[in-house]
């Protein structure tokens, strides 16, 4: 499966916050409500889920730093 850039991610996740944050403040304009529609169904393409909330969520998790897992010891196949 193909997987967007992260820089794709975090501009589109930007946005959709950005418009998020304007129609909460400006619930009855109508050009905001479109644009956080656009914003919102753009991240639910990218991110290849069907509502804006978990496409939010797995962008989030998507962006996260991974953290570095310690290397196990050689597995002794002699049983010692």
């Amino acid at each position: 499966m193909l997987l967007p850039t992260k820089a794709d991610v975090a501009r589109h996740l930007g946005d959709y916050r950005e418009w998020e944050r304007l129609l909460l403040a400006h619930p009855a304009d109508s050009s905001v409500r479109m644009r956080f529609e656009d914003t919102a169904y753009t991240l639910c393409v990218l991110m290849g889920e069907c509502t804006a909330r978990v496409a939010a969520d797995a962008a989030e998790l998507y962006l996260r730093p991974r953290t570095t897992r310690r290397a196990r010891p050689p597995l002794d196949l002699r049983g010692r």
